[in-house]
């Protein structure tokens, strides 16, 4: 995070972290993806497909924290941190998570599912952005895999930014399994979202599967702030860590 004569600004990252096992479920890598996404120095995380609880791993997995994923993740980095529970069952739940350096000061987590699909929620966090006045809306997104459903929940995901303060900026970002690149022109002409690498470059960037990405399923999007350096974090070590590449972008205030 940066303050100077022009403003603020902070660095975003979001990450799938896919239950904190490699892509192939046959390790368990949260210890390295901890030191992964702290060598980032984001200010932000949004993280999808955390683990909050899990009674069958905790028993059988070695090195399984004895506090949830997002805890863990946070450590001594991140002072606050706000969950979203999505699944739940029998053995535990998942969800969205969001971790700050800056107070997270109320959050909600929206539930967006469609009727007889799994569970989907918005994590919306308001973030107190420190030495201003600036109260910064963060809402970690993780959609559903059929189109009709994405459609559905990019509505409510319009609706939400929509009932916000009309100069307030927002960051969404997440996994939008959006492979067919819908979003975009819905988020732009519904809520006035702009996606970051699209300004960049014309498309979101690619970030599925994390070895040799060739679909554009992870963003980040923005109202009401500008950007700098959007990059997808490089292959190493990042490849044996999720299934998804994690994206990061400079926001400024």
């Amino acid at each position: 995070m940066s303050q100077n004569a022009q403003g603020f600004s902070l660095k975003v990252l979001t990450i799938n972290t896919h239950m904190g096992f490699n892509a192939f479920n046959r390790r368990f890598i949260l210890p390295e993806l901890r030191d992964a996404v702290r060598a980032t120095s984001a200010d932000i995380v949004f993280l999808q497909e955390v683990m909050g609880a899990h009674a069958v791993h905790k028993l059988q997995v070695e090195n399984w924290p004895d506090t949830p994923h997002y805890e863990f993740l946070a450590d001594t980095m991140w002072n606050d941190f706000a969950y979203g529970r999505n699944a739940v069952y029998p053995e535990g739940d998942h969800g969205n998570a969001v971790l700050s350096r800056f107070p997270i000061v109320e959050y909600e987590n929206r539930d967006i599912s469609v009727q007889g699909t799994e569970k989907r929620g918005l994590l919306h966090c308001k973030v107190t952005i420190p030495h201003t006045q600036t109260t910064l809306h963060a809402i970690c997104v993780h959609l559903g895999l059929r189109d009709a459903h994405r459609a559905a929940q990019l509505t409510m995901l319009c609706e939400l930014i929509n009932s916000l303060p009309e100069n307030a900026p927002v960051v969404v970002a997440g996994d939008f399994n959006d492979w067919q690149q819908k979003a975009n022109a819905i988020l732009k002409r519904g809520a006035g979202m702009e996606e970051v690498f699209s300004r960049k470059s014309g498309r979101p960037a690619r970030t599925f599967p994390a070895r040799f990405p060739l679909l554009r399923l992870d963003r980040i999007y923005v109202r009401n702030a500008g950007i700098s350096h959007p990059q997808t974090i490089p292959l190493r070590p990042w490849s044996h860590l999720s299934d998804h590449a994690p994206l990061a972008v400079e926001i400024h205030l």
